[in-house]
Formats: structure tokens, sequence, C-alpha cells
């Protein structure tokens, strides 16, 4: 079978491509408010308001289980949308997804806590976190393969890392929001005041829905529909065919989450309640630090452009095992300086692997089955080491008193995630595109 370019060039394809990577970017960016929405809120409320109990560990435990299951889900996610955004187009995915993640958040705003309907309350709030799962799941994929499929010669990690984008972007709005509601609510906000962020998702998804709706399907998948070349299931064909291409993306994807959501999320607790921050500073030091991801995301994208994405992520990926060794020896002198210099470091060295992900990923797999490869490789290793990642923090200081280990367990993930960027390079070599192939569709 022939594979399909994915570059194409001309001013009527660049305009177009720049416009889906600016609704790629917006997309994304309203469903991770979402999630990191929640992540904050877990972190920071939904222990006391849904896990009562005698011991704070074990009701901050339950709070990031809730967290960590809307990772199980994810697969699943990316599984239905993969097999659908191979077989129907990528556009329509995009739109669901949005939808249901808006859903499940503003739910959430809504849902009374443990001390008004029981145990009820933390069950549906699993149900939404589950759902929240789904969404992002079925996101990712769809999103990163409308910007990679539409973008111009030679700017593929550059305009797939737009999807990327939206993690920071997330990231600042959900905690200025959580930053701006503890401020204005006071007390109120652990009773009632961090409800309004989740029901404001409304706007936020809307304002996404119009922006989505206006772009046009990815001109590789557009061109396989119309030779019929279009898998009929998927799913079963990339596991069968492509078994290596799925575990390296597995492996490949699950240093960055790790690092990511100890950066985003775990900090938010331990830094309170261990080290002696105070809330509201470290949502502050989590807003700069992702607006720092925000700005190095574009300038690492280019760069391995330029450099190429092989040799961004390697370096990037040894900066990255001295980071998790160095993030807490700084972030726990109590020090917030130093917790901006610790978070900043962690995340501009995890972005040189986490901005050529996209690309990356749709080197792996042919077009017609790049939705569901793609998927299934980022969203579990979005389990292997963004879901665990908070749980694995908290039960590794409560069992030793020592955060050094837990820099040494990401620093282990860095390592698995650096011998799957290597073995990528081989794993990719046969998906390349040829210049008579770009000859080809440029005709």
């Amino acid at each position: 079978m022939t594979h399909l370019p994915l570059d194409h060039a001309g001013p009527r394809n660049t305009r177009e491509a720049r416009k889906v990577a600016v609704a790629s970017f917006v997309g994304t960016a309203i469903e991770w408010y979402d999630f990191f929405l929640y992540g904050a809120a877990a972190a920071l409320v939904f222990g006391p308001q849904f896990f009562p109990s005698g011991d704070p560990v074990l009701s901050q435990l339950g709070s990031f289980a809730t967290f960590a299951v809307g990772f199980l889900t994810r697969p699943l996610g990316g599984m239905i949308a993969g097999h659908f955004g191979d077989r129907i187009g990528r556009k329509r995915i995009l739109i669901l997804s949005l939808l249901l993640m808006g859903s499940a958040t503003v739910v959430v705003g809504l849902l009374p806590t443990y001390a008004q309907i029981g145990v009820a309350a933390p069950v549906i709030l699993v149900v939404l976190r589950l759902l929240q799962g789904l969404a992002v799941g079925a996101e990712w994929g769809g999103a990163a393969l409308m910007a990679v499929e539409h973008a111009p010669p030679k700017r593929r990690t550059l305009y797939g890392s737009s999807t990327q984008l939206g993690v920071p972007a997330g990231a600042i709005l959900a905690n200025l929001m959580m930053l701006v509601l503890s401020a204005t609510t006071g007390p109120a906000f652990t009773a009632w005041g961090w409800r309004i962020g989740f029901v404001a998702s409304i706007v936020l998804v809307v304002f996404g829905l119009v922006v989505r709706r206006t772009l046009t399907e990815s001109p590789l998948f557009a061109q396989a529909a119309a030779r019929r070349a279009t898998a009929r299931v998927p799913l079963v064909q990339v596991l069968r065919r492509y078994p290596a291409g799925v575990l390296v993306a597995i492996f490949a994807t699950a240093a960055s989450p790790a690092i990511g959501y100890t950066v985003l999320t775990f900090i938010l607790s331990y830094g309170t309640e261990h080290v002696g921050y105070s809330r509201d500073a470290l949502l502050v030091v989590i807003i700069v630090i992702s607006a720092l991801q925000f700005v190095s995301t574009l300038v690492l994208a280019d760069a391995a452009d330029r450099w190429g994405r092989r040799r961004t992520m390697v370096v990037g990926s040894l900066v990255q095992v001295v980071a998790a060794l160095a993030f807490f020896p700084l972030f726990d002198t109590g020090v917030v300086l130093l917790a901006v210099v610790a978070c900043g470091f962690a995340m501009v060295a995890n972005t040189a692997q986490y901005a050529p992900l996209p690309a990356v990923m749709s080197d792996l797999f042919p077009t017609n089955l790049r939705y569901s490869g793609s998927s299934l490789g980022y969203q579990f290793g979005s389990i292997v080491g963004g879901s665990l990642a908070p749980i694995v923090a908290t039960a590794l200081y409560a069992g030793t008193r020592n955060s050094l280990l837990i820099g040494g367990y990401l620093a282990g993930m860095t390592v698995l995630a650096l011998v799957a960027i290597l073995l990528a390079h081989t794993a990719a070599l046969t998906h390349r595109v040829t210049d008579a192939e770009r000859r080809l569709v440029a005709k």
C-alpha cells in the first residue's frame, strides 16, 4: 500500500493549515482547562468534600484516585474516536469530544457533596471523571492529526505542537480561575466558590464549537476516503500490523505526563501540606511555569523542525533526568523563587519531549490507521505515566517521608521514554514520505 504524503504546498494550503492549527489549539485548550480544573480541585477541595475521613492522607488519596480514573477511559475514548476518525473523518469526532467534556465538567460544578447525598456523591464524581477521560482520549488524536496532516512542508512539528500548546494554556486558565475564585470567595471557596469555574466551562465550550465547525476535513483523510482506502476495523488492523509502533508510542509518551502531572497537580497538595507554601502562591507558580511551557513549546517545536525531532527529544530526555533529580531538593526549600526554578526547569526539559510527539506519532502509522494508532499509544502512555504519578508520589512520600524517591521515580520514567524515542526512529522509517509522493500530491 502506498502511504499518502504528509506535506503539501501552496498559499491556500498554508492559510488553511494555520486556521486548523489555531482551531486545534483552541479546542484542546478548552478540554485541558476542564481536565486541569478537576486536577486542581482534586488537590485542593475534593478530599474533604467528597471523601471525608479522619485521616487526611486517605482523603487525599481518594481524591487523587478520582483524578486517576479519568485516565482509565482515555484509551477507550481513543479507541472509539480512532475507529470512527479513521472511517468517517477527524472533524466530526472533535466536535463530539468537546461536547462530552463540557457537559461532564458543568455537571461536576453542580454535584452535591458527600455530606448532602452520601456515597452517591463520590460515585457520580467518578462517573463524570470517566466521561472526561473519554472526551480527552477522543480529542488528542484527532486534533493532533488535523494539525499535522494540514501542515506545510518541513513544518509538521511546529504545526502539530499547536495541540500541545493547549496543555499549558488550559493549565493557565484553570489555575488562574482557581486563583481568582480563591481570592474573591475567601473562606467560601472550599464550600462553593470552586464550583464557579466548572459551570463557567459552558461558555468556553460554545466558543470552541463555533471555531471547530468552520474547519475543513484533513486532506489526507479526504484523499484516502476518495480512493476508498479507509480501514474497516482500524483498531484491529493497527494492533495486528503495527504492534511495535503502538508500544513505542506508549513508552515515548509516558514520561511527559508523569513529570507534567507531578508539577501541575501533585505539588498543590504536597507543597501546602508538607512544605509550607500557601495555596495561592503555588497557583501563581503553576501559572508562571505554564506560560513558560507555552513559549518553550513553540521554540522547541521550531527547533525540532530545524535540527530533527529525534535529536531534540534525546537531548531533552537527558536534561529531564537531571531536572527530575533536582526538582525536590529545590522545591522543598519552601522558597517561592526556587519553586519557580524547580518547576520551570522540569517543564522546559519536559517540553523537549512533549512538543514533537504529534509529528512523531504520525510517522509511526499510515494515514488510514493513524488516528487509532496515535490515540492508543498516547492514551495508554498517559495511564502509564500521568494517571499514576500523583498517586505514586503521594504514596512514596507517605511511606518514606523522602521526596528524593519521587524524583528517582520520575527519572526512571524518563529513561524508559528515551529508549522508546530511540526505537521510534527505526519504527517510523516504513512511513517516511518520499519526494516522489510529495510531487504526486502537489499535482
